[in-house]
């Protein structure tokens, strides 16, 4: 398994989280674990996601998470875990 951490901020709007699930699924990336806040209008979200089924490397996933994030006007971010995990270690 190799998972990956996203995180999505921006201004809500309806098929914002259609649009990243439908990205996911077109390209073989389960969702394990999302979180997702919103309030006066905004948008927070962080998925787990299993990238072990997508066949491109990851600068093609961070391209394609970009270009969704244009699409919905918000900010989408992909990292390793493991690079998540040693930025956010206390």
């Amino acid at each position: 398994m190799e998972k990956t951490i996203v995180t999505l901020s921006g201004n809500d709007a309806v098929g914002i989280i259609a649009k990243v699930c439908t990205f996911f699924a077109e390209n073989g990336i389960n969702i394990l674990d999302i979180s997702q806040t919103t309030a006066d209008g905004r948008i927070d979200m962080m998925m787990v996601v299993d990238t072990s089924g997508f066949k491109g490397k990851f600068g093609e996933l961070v391209e394609g998470l970009n270009k969704v994030g244009e699409s919905v006007g918000c900010t989408i971010r992909a990292q390793h875990e493991a690079i998540f995990d040693m930025m956010h270690r206390i």
